[in-house]
């Protein structure tokens, strides 16, 4: 019989980039609540270089500790053949796979003018392919169980985003792309999978990682007051809710999570409409009255304001 207090209990959990930072409390916290948990993580850099599966084995090592069980794999998630012997490595222990958390990342910060064709490429690669990949591999392994003929896997899938990619932000356009590119994918693979019972969610979160630190100066740059109210295990909490039994009937949705604040993301709506008409010359009051209606874009906190580079309700 499994534990209600543990709303996981039994699952199998596959954790990208498990590691350091969010990753490693997503695993630690899945496994508190009762999943088997493969940590996956290459352990690069902040900016993708290298490669040390110590990390992984780190927060595999305190897992056992607990009372719980896990696997280390080291593959890239972007790669499409490592990632698919990754799944398969968690099946073969445990049977199956239930759960998993798309997190990997990494940042390469530039304005547009001064970006490297490398530098975009790296991220772009990481995050979006290296969602792509293994929500590729997993999913085909629930679709030949419901062929097979369960009814329903019960399958959970959590997407990383980030108020970058939802909202904009300076010198991140990589970065930014990428994860509205996530946000993109979230919507349709829960359209796609719902058949299989297999629900898609995304986060889109802020917490002191070492990557959000190093954009903030470095660590010592943080009080430990802010380290605290902005910790990765507030993410965590709201990733461990959306992969048990009670949201069940949640999906395609993106949630803004910063420390004890949760807010749902509602994405793209039409707005406000008018006549063409196919004349340029005579578009201009036409525009004037559609913007003045429209809300503004959103800074990165997700208010709608006026400032450089976002649109005025004026023109």
């Amino acid at each position: 019989m499994t534990d209600p207090t543990r709303l996981v209990d039994g699952k199998v959990a596959i954790i990208t980039g498990a590691g350091r930072g969010l990753g490693r409390a997503h695993a630690l916290l899945l496994a508190e609540h009762g999943a088997k948990v493969l940590v996956n993580d290459l352990g690069g850099a902040m900016d993708g270089s290298g490669a040390d599966d110590t990390p992984a084995h780190e927060v595999a090592a305190l897992i056992r500790e607990q009372g719980g069980e896990a696997l280390v794999n080291g593959a890239s998630a972007s790669d499409f053949a490592a990632t698919g012997a990754m799944v398969q490595q968690a099946i073969d222990a445990w049977g199956k796979v239930d759960i998993l958390v798309n997190n990997a990342g990494i940042l390469r910060d530039k304005m547009v003018f001064s970006m490297g064709e490398e530098d975009w490429d790296a991220v772009v690669d990481v995050h979006l392919k290296g969602h792509f990949c293994p929500t590729r591999h997993v999913t085909a392994h629930w679709r030949t169980r419901v062929k097979a003929g369960e009814e329903s896997v019960d399958g959970r899938i959590v997407n990383t985003a980030s108020p970058s990619g939802l909202y904009g932000n300076v010198g991140q356009s990589n970065y930014g792309a990428a994860k509205a590119g996530i946000a993109a994918l979230t919507t349709v693979w829960a359209l796609e999978l719902a058949r299989l019972g297999v629900t898609v969610n995304c986060l889109a979160p802020t917490a002191m990682t070492r990557l959000v630190m190093e954009v903030m100066g470095g660590e010592d740059a943080v009080s430990d007051e802010m380290k605290e109210s902005m910790a990765p295990r507030w993410i965590s909490a709201v990733m461990v809710w959306l992969c048990s039994d009670q949201a069940r009937n949640v999906t395609g949705r993106v949630f803004d999570v910063r420390g004890d604040r949760i807010q749902v993301v509602e994405g793209w709506h039409g707005g406000p409409v008018g006549e063409n008409g196919g004349d340029p010359s005579r578009l201009g009051p036409v525009m004037a009255e559609l913007l003045a209606a429209a809300r503004l874009n959103s800074d990165l906190y997700g208010n709608d304001v006026e400032g450089p580079g976002r649109p005025s309700h004026t023109i």
